[in-house]
């Protein structure tokens, strides 16, 4: 049974934001709740006042902008970036991993900031975001700040809001030139939660020859989202064949701290992972090469 709390429903961000101030660490978010929910159910954690900002449709967007590239407000549900016809013509791999989030109520719900804020290192969107090199913004009562996703995870559910921050909007840029991405997760059951996700970008230059750039970021595999740098830095510079994407992968899996659980052995994710990288990184090498 969850404890007794107290119940606010804000109009605004600012209104939002002066309740954390006031109340601290005894106060949490709601936005879908499919997270927080199951966590006050198992008395995980108890907090004395829930702050509901699911009605702050100010954070219900997306836009795209040619110079700037996509906006999105942290309330979107899964389902709206999912469906999204500018995702889907722009930003085609984010839709697709949202096709791949739990089930459609959870993701006609569920909110992609929210996602975020959970920081669950299996999570399927954080890996996709920051492959696309995406930020942050977060909001308090003295100002906002925008934080690269890639450095917005902590630990283990735990991120870098500071008491009287709220995440109000992820930044996506636009990618570069001759750029790729892809995103390949594995989960136990069909629909279920991922046990290992991979997203990879390759960028290549103007002749489509040689790697110019490269991103490669492991979901499950860490205490939070991580990005395997060694394993970039097999691609870059380099002519990418199978042979590499071989080599980048292995690093990738020698790279990953994943942990032990009742779900998989540490020396099994990092064989899913391995797979995972390779599948990921050839599938964007593939629609670098159609685009």
């Amino acid at each position: 049974m969850i404890k007794d709390f107290e119940h606010f429903a804000p109009k605004t961000v600012k209104e939002a934001c002066s309740l954390l101030a006031q109340y601290k660490d005894d106060a949490k978010i709601i936005a879908g709740g499919q997270s927080l929910l199951i966590l006050m159910k198992q008395r995980l954690i108890s907090p004395k006042y829930v702050i509901d900002i699911k009605g702050l449709s100010s954070l219900d967007y997306i836009n795209f902008d040619k110079k700037e590239g996509l906006r999105i407000g942290a309330l979107s549900t899964h389902r709206a970036v999912e469906t999204s016809s500018v995702v889907r013509r722009e930003f085609g791999v984010l839709a697709e991993m949202e096709q791949e989030v739990a089930n459609l109520p959870i993701r006609n719900w569920g909110t992609i900031g929210g996602n975020l804020c959970q920081a669950d290192p299996a999570g399927d969107p954080a890996p996709v975001l920051i492959a696309l090199n995406a930020r942050v913004k977060v909001a308090s009562s003295t100002g906002e700040r925008s934080v690269a996703l890639e450095g917005f995870f902590k630990d283990y559910l735990e991120t870098v809001l500071k008491p009287g921050e709220i995440l109000t909007e992820i930044e996506v840029p636009n990618p570069a030139a001759h750029t790729g991405v892809a995103y390949a997760r594995f989960s136990l059951v069909d629909q279920g939660h991922p046990l290992v996700g991979a997203a990879a970008s390759i960028t290549l230059d103007s002749r489509n020859a040689t790697c110019k750039d490269a991103r490669i970021v492991l979901g499950g595999s860490a205490a939070t989202p991580m990005r395997a740098k060694k394993a970039e830095k097999v691609l870059i510079g380099k002519e990418i064949k199978d042979g590499l994407i071989e080599e980048a992968a292995q690093a990738a899996s020698e790279e990953a701290r994943p942990p032990s659980d009742i779900h998989a052995s540490e020396e099994y994710r990092r064989k899913v992972a391995k797979v995972l990288v390779r599948r990921a990184l050839k599938q964007a090498l593939e629609r670098v090469k159609k685009a």
